[in-house]
C-alpha cells in the first residue's frame, strides 16, 4: 500500500489506476491526512467454492418451490 497526495494523482492518474489494476492499495492523503482509498474491484471469488459446502447444514422442505399464501404475496406487494 502507498500513499499518494491529490495533486499526484490529478497530475498523472492513469499511471495510478495502472498500478491498481495491479492489485495494488494506494491511500489518497489530502494535507498530510488520508481521505480516500484506491483500491482494485474484487469480480468474483478468489477460491470458487465446492459443491456441497452446507450438504446436511439444513433440510429443504418438500413444498419449497410451491406458490406462496396469497396473505404472503400481499405482504411482499406492502398491501
Amino acid at each position: 500500500m502507498s500513499t499518494v497526495s491529490l495533486e499526484d494523482l490529478n497530475q498523472d492518474p492513469q499511471s495510478f489506476l495502472d498500478r491498481v489494476e495491479g492489485g495494488e492499495r494506494i491511500i489518497i492523503v489530502r494535507e498530510g491526512r488520508a481521505v480516500a482509498e484506491l483500491r482494485p474491484v474484487l469480480t468474483g471469488s478468489l477460491l470458487p467454492r465446492p459443491f456441497g459446502l452446507a450438504a446436511g447444514a439444513f433440510i429443504v422442505p418438500d413444498d419449497f418451490d410451491a406458490p406462496l399464501p396469497n396473505d404472503v404475496l400481499l405482504e411482499f406487494e406492502g398491501r
